[in-house]
């Protein structure tokens, strides 16, 4: 599943929960076994992964995820829904100890944009960034991600990364004082082609530059697994730099423990660094319906037992 049908299928979802219509409100279907559980890390579900248990209102799926023992959430499309709906979602949130993750404040990926010595991009950023300061304000969200664009085949890396640098420091005197944090997501070459940035070296590099807490690094191990591999030695040296963490195993984009990565280590690696952070559940289902809903709460379940 893409970022493109995240922010799709949350703007549809936003409809539901603005009109409050909903055939499961008030009649969720009963929970998954030993779903007295808390997990040990914040792990973070998104609107619709629990849709067959809990239907399609947003608020009822907020709840049947804190039922099961979740205690953060994620939703990329935050800033594209109403404010009122943003409202609501922050409201139920908040009753029920949900911790915000991140939502997407700026991401192009089809344009040459960040790595452009070009003061309209400079100020395009800016704005961004001030929308963004007050979606977080009503959500009770610390970071939003930010995709740099494709890079440009006719201008020497060194400069397209100094011109990243610049816009990126304009954007961070906008969302430091507010504390929001911009995490800027390397994302892999073979779903994403063109894309400036791709690893998280070069993601440390940038935001090193940059010296600002208010732009750091969202490694999704996904598309890290993808680009480069060496995953917690990864995380170990760019620590640092790394405000946000996004999940989804190899191949496929699923849950844990249906493809090559051992999130079990993983996990056990982040807890023992005292990880204090969100892990964004950006991934489908491998099994449809309620199975498929049950299963993945037992995956996660399994990887969290170090």
């Amino acid at each position: 599943m893409d970022r493109r049908t995240f922010l799709a299928s949350g703007l549809a979802g936003a409809v539901a929960a603005r009109k409050r219509v909903s055939p499961a409100r008030g009649q969720v279907t009963a929970p998954p076994t030993g779903s007295t559980r808390r997990f040990k890390l914040k792990y973070a579900p998104h609107f619709g992964m629990f849709k067959h248990h809990a239907g399609e209102d947003l608020l009822d799926q907020l709840k049947f995820a804190a039922d099961q023992g979740f205690t953060a959430w994620e939703d990329n499309g935050m800033a594209g829904r109403p404010v009122e709906v943003q409202e609501q979602i922050a409201g139920e949130m908040q009753r029920l100890g949900l911790a915000m993750g991140v939502f997407v404040a700026y991401a192009d990926f089809g344009a040459a944009t960040f790595v452009k010595d070009d003061k309209d991009v400079q100020a395009m950023l800016v704005g961004k960034m001030k929308a963004a300061v007050e979606v977080a304000k009503r959500v009770n969200a610390r970071w939003t991600t930010v995709v740099l664009g494709c890079y440009e085949p006719r201008m020497d890396w060194g400069y397209q990364t100094a011109n990243a640098i610049e816009h990126l420091r304009a954007g961070a005197e906008v969302c430091e004082p507010a504390g929001l944090v911009m995490v800027l997501e390397p994302l892999n070459p073979r779903d994403h082609p063109n894309l400036f940035l791709t690893k998280i070296s070069q993601a440390y590099e940038i935001c090193r530059a940059v010296g600002s807490p208010a732009c750091k690094i969202l490694d999704d191990l996904y598309h890290q697994q993808v680009t480069e591999g060496n995953l917690i030695p990864n995380l170990e040296a760019a620590w640092r730099e790394i405000a946000y963490i996004q999940l989804g195993d190899n191949p496929g984009r699923k849950e844990p423990t249906t493809g090559e990565i051992n999130f079990r280590n993983v996990f056990r690696y982040l807890h023992n660094k005292n990880y204090p952070g969100i892990l964004g559940m950006e991934h489908g289902i491998s099994r449809e319906g309620q199975d498929g809903e049950r299963a993945l709460i037992e995956a996660y379940a399994a990887c969290d037992s170090f």
